[in-house]
């Protein structure tokens, strides 16, 4: 399947609301083969070269519903870096991942959240758990696994696991006081 700029589902498209239903394991070839790609999207979109060629935005995650397939699949590759200033760079591609548990405490993005699928800018604080615990299968592994996710994966995390519930970012947006602060939250 080609993914790039002009084959991913857009807002504008009541598809990207549809509910994702979980897939069966072990994986069909399809299913296999499709999450695969995505995963490959989001690793060609952060080299410049690759995204200019092949008409890709970058990305750090991507999931089924927005190339038009609804099912619980998703490809996920963060860099962040930890305390001692290592890079480290998380990467999954993950059947079925369900949030376990989730902070009290908030957290958001101060410059926003952006996605694929949402061209129009849409400022505010997208308020999310600050961490969260996922439990998926991950085909990279090969097996079962379990997330704990603080911070940027956390939030990365949250914003692909609500496609699979048709939800987009700009719906955690206050539309009253889209910067309001919220008390306690980690601002990243």
């Amino acid at each position: 399947m080609l993914i790039n700029n002009d084959t991913i589902v857009k807002d504008s498209d009541p598809k990207i609301r549809q509910k994702s239903k979980p897939v069966s394991l072990p994986l069909s070839k399809e299913d296999e083969t499709l999450l695969r790609e995505l995963f490959q999207y989001v690793k060609d979109s952060t080299d410049p070269e690759l995204a200019e060629a092949n008409n890709l935005r970058p990305a750090v995650g991507i999931s089924a519903i927005q190339v038009g397939v609804p099912k619980q699949l998703t490809a996920v590759i963060v860099h962040e870096v930890d305390n001692e200033e290592k890079e480290i760079t998380h990467e999954y591609m993950l059947v079925n991942p369900k949030i376990v548990s989730s902070s009290v405490q908030k957290a958001y993005l101060n410059s926003g959240e952006g996605c694929l699928s949402v061209q129009e800018e849409h400022e505010g604080h997208v308020v999310r758990s600050a961490r969260v615990t996922v439990k998926a299968f991950d085909l990279i592994q090969n097996k079962e696994i379990t997330i704990r996710a603080r911070g940027y994966l956390a939030i990365v995390l949250q914003h692909e696991l609500d496609h699979f519930k048709g939800v987009l970012f700009y719906d955690h947006i206050n539309p009253n006081n889209p910067f309001e602060e919220i008390e306690g939250a980690l601002v990243i």
